[in-house]
């Protein structure tokens, strides 16, 4: 297989839609918890910003990213079904994920995460998929510590 078609075959239009859609997750004033994961990897960036809830669940989120196709589908993802979600919800999905893309398990159950499928045949990419996750989980233990 050549390089352009294992592009072709990872950077799909679903996956390229995802990334045009960060636009909808600005970083606010209101976001006052914030936090950054970098890929070891391959070098993506991701800053997330999250307003929490008085029941300490995600109120909103705001993304600025620098990161492949992959990364930026995965932070959309991400965005897509972040809100109520909790600490520890983030925790065992970002287990879940760590495993499913090293193959010990299905994917877990966070929505459009199987349209990243193809990605899990890129070891280097791995990384960048799992930087929206690391850094609300980041962001959300510096609220837990300073209670």
């Amino acid at each position: 297989m050549n390089a352009s078609s294992s592009a072709a075959r990872l950077y799909t239009p679903d996956i390229l839609g995802l990334a045009i859609e960060l636009a909808r997750y600005p970083i606010t004033q209101q976001q006052t918890l914030s936090a950054e994961a970098r890929s070891r990897s391959c070098g993506s960036t991701l800053s997330i910003g999250i307003e929490l809830r008085e029941d300490e669940a995600i109120g909103s989120v705001g993304l600025r990213v620098s990161a492949c196709a992959i990364g930026q589908a995965s932070a959309a993802i991400f965005a897509r079904d972040a809100i109520g979600r909790t600490l520890g919800d983030l925790e065992r999905e970002a287990a879940g994920i760590e495993n499913w893309l090293s193959g010990k398990s299905a994917p877990p159950a966070w929505p459009d995460l199987h349209l990243l499928d193809q990605a899990r045949s890129y070891p280097a990419r791995h990384e960048a998929i799992l930087l929206p996750w690391k850094a609300a989980i980041s962001a959300l233990s510096k609220a837990v510590l300073s209670r």
